[in-house]
């Protein structure tokens, strides 16, 4: 690792102009390419205290070896520079946005003599016009194929078309008038050349114009008593309107816009693009990439639109962008695609309306492709393994992890303090050995002796059963022994298996205090650790220095799930906890309803929320509850409803407030 002062610029070198710098490592590899509107000012933040920097960017200074810069004119320049070094030199330090799947295309071969339309997945070709991209490759035949009777171009492979071509006879396809046949000469290259633009001008959304000039047709025919062609001009006509109702109307005004938005986490974000053509959404594309960068939201959008777009040109890009958040440089970034364009370009976040509500579909569309691709990546066992590998070498512990157990506290100001314990086996949950605690020993809000706490009695719990002189052990065996049984149910006692690393939700002061919980109880076999949530550093007893593992390690995405498990486990314990302690501070002063009538009205009802909904007559339902209790209750609900306070969750730190 490199001291960033070794290769630090001299004072006043770094000249005070727009442009764009590169950062390289000891063997002159690119790691990372920046661009900035005044080069000393950025760069020289890169060179500060490196205790003070982004664990990322103290990750990238600390690779680098060397920096070097280039004065670019203006900003929009700088841009296209950073682009164009982005793909020469592909830093591993930059985002670097790969598709979550394989998406295809409708492309059409307009550089060919007889263009051809077809599917195709990849990388775009040049002497092609690509449409979509599509879900699924079944959608575009199924158009394609509705639309050949209309615009009969050819669809055929070269070998059928010049197969055709050498016998004088067309394919099927020919035959059934869903191509021209131009292998056999039965229009010129003008006449087929005509019915591909027609083509793709109705999949670039002029719709309106072929169906009212077919209309016209159709009635002409009608009135010169040409009734076979008439009908076929219906349909003609149906089969447009049949192709048209497969892309929904999602914007009244006919705009062409691209609708892109975001779904992130402290290592991965997921990118959903929604193509929208003439009020019509064309297609849809999504794309996931690991933050190796500093950056929050809107420099994430301001590095995905310039990748997307940066090397495209004319229609490809649309009049429109929608996206989450400005970018820094919107107004550079809209100038430069608006150059690429040829017209202008706007880059706007909508406020309102069917924009609004689109973006909302498009973020939810993000979202579950972020969980899917966690799904994915969690169920796949190469990654597992590698995972339980990367952290028994990174915490230097004996034998691999294969049973991780991860504690989290919860609580509201000190109140209904709770805590949790995942179970994670071969690096997947065992919910059934998911264990929840409420925390007595412990007055007002101190994570730090609750932790103590919890630690300590799931601990004295597994010596407890251990010691139990009636326990007999079964032939199977766990990673710390033999499995210990209990003789009055035959099932295994969970608690006496020992985990292969114990996790904290938590830095320094939680995992001193889980460590004397387990010196206290006399255990120096447990390893522990703590993942802080706002750097993702993994912390050890006694070190002074965090751990700090690779941000797109499996070993960091192992640890981090079990983390927030935890910590989605004691919120919820905590919910339901302080719901149930609502509801019994609401129904104490109604008169007749004592302690058992108001636990037989919560097991009825399950929570406030839904106690809150129930109407007289449903509550009077509940046994022991009559017409005038029932209405006494009901106003009772609604009296605490009306002067509750407002419930929040703080995301930084995960507990939740009241205000």
């Amino acid at each position: 690792m490199a001291d960033p002062r070794s290769y630090r610029p001299k004072p006043g070198s770094v000249p005070t102009q727009p442009g764009v710098y590169r950062f390289r490592d000891a063997r002159g590899r690119v790691i990372y390419v920046g661009k900035a509107k005044n080069l000393r000012a950025r760069l020289s933040s890169y060179f500060q205290d490196i205790a003070g920097l982004h664990q990322r960017t103290a990750a990238m200074v600390s690779s680098a070896a060397g920096v070097e810069w280039t004065v670019v004119n203006t900003e929009v320049e700088a841009l296209q520079l950073e682009y164009s070094w982005i793909q020469e030199f592909d830093p591993r330090f930059n985002v670097k946005y790969r598709d979550d799947k394989s998406y295809p295309w409708l492309a059409v071969t307009v550089g060919d003599e007889f263009p051809r339309v077809m599917v195709g997945r990849g990388a775009k070709r040049k002497g092609t016009r690509y449409f979509g991209p599509y879900s699924h490759a079944w959608a575009i035949r199924e158009t394609v194929d509705l639309l050949l009777r209309v615009f009969p171009m050819r669809s055929c492979s070269n070998g059928v078309f010049k197969r055709s071509a050498q016998i004088g006879r067309p394919c099927l396809l020919g035959y059934i008038d869903k191509c021209s046949a131009p292998c056999v000469g039965r229009v010129s290259e003008e006449e087929h050349r005509a019915i591909v633009d027609d083509f793709c001008d109705f999949m670039a959304g002029n719709t309106s114009a072929f169906v009212k000039r077919i209309q016209k047709e159709m009635y002409a025919a009608s009135d010169a008593l040409e009734f076979e062609r008439a009908a076929r001009l219906r349909d003609d006509l149906a089969a447009l309107d049949k192709a048209l109702e497969k892309q929904a109307v999602v914007l009244g005004d006919g705009t062409d816009t691209d609708v892109i938005a975001l779904a992130e986490d402290p290592l991965e974000v997921a990118v959903q693009i929604f193509y929208v053509r003439g009020g019509r959404i064309r297609g849809q594309r999504g794309w996931v990439a690991d933050r190796v960068e500093e950056g929050a939201t809107p420099e994430l959008v301001e590095n995905f639109v310039l990748q997307l777009y940066a090397g495209e040109e004319g229609d490809a890009i649309p009049r429109e962008i929608l996206v989450p958040a400005l970018p820094p440089d919107a107004d550079t970034l809209e100038q430069l695609l608006s150059e690429l364009r040829g017209s202008r370009v706007s880059i706007r976040v909508p406020q309102r309306g069917d924009k609004k509500t689109l973006q909302e579909t498009v973020a939810r569309n993000a979202k579950q492709s972020l969980m899917l691709h966690k799904t994915k990546r969690a169920s796949d066992l190469t990654a597992r393994n590698q995972a339980l590998e990367e952290i028994q070498a990174a915490l230097e512990l004996d034998e691999v992890p294969l049973r991780i157990e991860c504690f989290d506290v919860s609580n509201l100001q000190g109140t209904e303090v709770v805590a949790s314990m995942v179970v994670f086996e071969d690096g997947l949950a065992r919910k059934s050995e998911y264990r929840r605690f409420v925390i007595k020993g412990v007055d007002g809000q101190n994570d730090v002796a609750s932790m103590h706490e919890v630690i300590t009695r799931r601990f004295r719990r597994m010596l407890d059963e251990r010691a139990d002189s009636g326990d007999v052990t079964t032939g199977a065996t766990s990673q710390d022994g033999p499995m210990l049984v209990d003789p009055e149910t035959g099932r295994p006692r969970k608690f006496a298996y020992a985990p292969g690393l114990v996790v904290v939700d938590g830095g320094p002061p939680q995992v001193a205090a889980a460590q004397r919980a387990l010196d206290e109880l006399g255990i120096d076999d447990i390893p522990v650790c703590g993942l802080a949530k706002r750097l993702e550093e993994v912390w050890l007893p006694a070190q002074e220095d965090p751990v700090i593992l690779a941000r797109s390690s499996e070993a960091l995405y192992l640890l981090q799930r079990v983390r927030d498990e935890a910590h989605r486990f004691a919120i919820t314990h905590h919910r339901s906890r302080r719901s149930r302690t609502m509801v019994e501070s609401l129904l104490d002063d109604v008169p007749g309803l004592g302690e058992v009538r108001r636990k037989t009205l919560l097991k009825h009802f399950g929570s406030l929320r839904k106690l809150r909904a129930a109407t007289v007559e449903q509550i009077a339902e509940v046994p022991g509850i009559g017409p005038r209790t029932a209405a006494a209750i009901k106003a009772a609900v609604q009296e605490g409803a009306a002067s509750r306070k407002t419930v929040s969750v703080n995301t930084a730190t995960g507990e939740i407030q009241e205000s």
